[in-house]
């Protein structure tokens, strides 16, 4: 590999789907959506609701939640394909976590259920640090450890952020992880409120990303974990570079001139040293609403050509908030690995460039963009591993 290309070379997941990379990836190649109807979450508590949340499961020595657990069960899974794949570890391993909302369901029984009434024991496992410190100990991993926040475009930062400590010379490999299991009937309600999620009708009916009659997204769970190495023998994919931005406009809405966000995209392509021509895949955020829509169907059609495909995973896995890049980008990684794109089926009219199902993967590269709340814009450029 060239010494800027980082290879994804192990790969875990957790998601709606259950507890392993296998399952993700047969859910997906079905073209069933993750999510099921669950009682609790309607707006007055008695009605059920679309939500792909991660199902009970996992290692209780991983820790009390189903957070602790299935961030520890993805980044396990990683390192062992990771080995399996040829990897072996240098002297500094490091990692980081990709984390919005941590431990939701311990901090609701925290105020809710317990009055805060907790042993010592039990109130450490509310801190952030201690799930990265038990997994440190596990595998005997000694370089930084640290979370990374950046709304919905949390998996790209963090991805990135692992890549600039590669490029420093600060790690020999990082182990990279992303964990969002925050579906409480709290918050689905609040971003049913926003008017982004939908929980009243199936999923792929709902969150059509540039195709008519999109309403928004149903949300989703999961834990998604790389191992990040320039030493890997057979990576799924090659990360060649990337981009960050804010827009400093909304706390929810992207700025309607799209500055920043075409500066993320020319800026990432720039640091992957890379033309817009290579490019044959954009991987949207594309949560299915309409100004997310617009925004990066504008960067398609003025930065790309007419022969690069588009598609967004979240019909099919959920917006799963702050792991919603990360998953999809093990997507984009698998599909270099397998030979095809699982891209969710066309359910209405639609972008001309829109992937509709099963796609045989080309040798073109693909970006992934994720633009989170708030005004997070952040591209990333990956390549297959040849």
């Amino acid at each position: 590999m060239n010494s800027r290309e980082i290879g994804i070379c192990g790969i875990g997941a957790v998601t709606g789907y259950g507890w392993g990379r296998e399952l993700l990836w047969e859910g997906l190649a079905d073209g069933k959506h993750a999510a099921s109807l669950l009682g609790g979450y309607g707006p007055n508590r008695d009605e059920a609701a679309w939500v792909a949340r991660v199902p009970e499961g996992g290692d209780p020595a991983d820790g009390p939640s189903r957070f602790a657990r299935a961030m520890r069960a993805a980044a396990r899974e990683a390192i062992e394909d990771a080995h399996e794949r040829g990897w072996t570890p240098g002297r500094q391993v490091g990692l980081l976590h990709a984390v919005v909302l941590g431990e939701v369901d311990l901090w609701r029984e925290f105020y809710l259920t317990r009055n805060g009434d907790l042993t010592p024991r039990e109130y450490l496992a509310l801190m952030p640090s201690t799930p990265m410190s038990t997994f440190m100990q596990d595998h005997d991993f000694h370089g930084p450890a640290m979370n990374v926040s950046a709304m919905c475009a949390s998996g790209n930062a963090g991805l990135l952020t692992a890549k600039a400590w590669l490029d420093a010379g600060i790690v020999d490999d990082v182990v990279f992880v992303a964990t969002d299991l925050s579906l409480v009937p709290e918050n689905v309600l609040h971003f049913v409120r926003l008017g982004v999620a939908i929980t009243d009708v199936d999923p792929l009916d709902a969150c059509r990303p540039f195709q008519q009659g999109s309403r928004g997204f149903c949300m989703g769970e999961a834990a998604v974990s790389f191992v990040l190495s320039k030493r890997a023998d057979r990576p799924y994919a090659l990360t060649l570079g990337g981009a960050m931005s804010h827009d400093g406009h909304h706390v929810t809405s992207i700025e309607p001139g799209l500055e920043h966000v075409r500066g993320c995209f020319r800026d990432a392509l720039a640091n992957a040293g890379v033309p817009a021509s290579a490019v044959r895949y954009l991987n949207a955020h594309g949560p299915g609403t309409k100004q997310c829509d617009r925004a990066e169907a504008t960067m398609l059609e003025e930065l790309f050509g007419s022969e690069t495909g588009i598609y967004s995973m979240k019909p099919l896995v959920g917006h799963c908030q702050g792991a919603a890049s990360a998953v999809e980008m093990a997507t984009a990684a698998l599909a270099y690995d397998r030979g095809y794109i699982p891209a969710p089926p066309t359910v209405a009219p639609g972008h001309p460039q829109l992937l509709n199902g099963r796609t045989p993967i080309g040798d073109g590269l693909t970006v992934k963009s994720s633009l989170g709340m708030g005004g997070h814009n952040s591209v990333v450029v990956l390549a297959p591993p040849s």
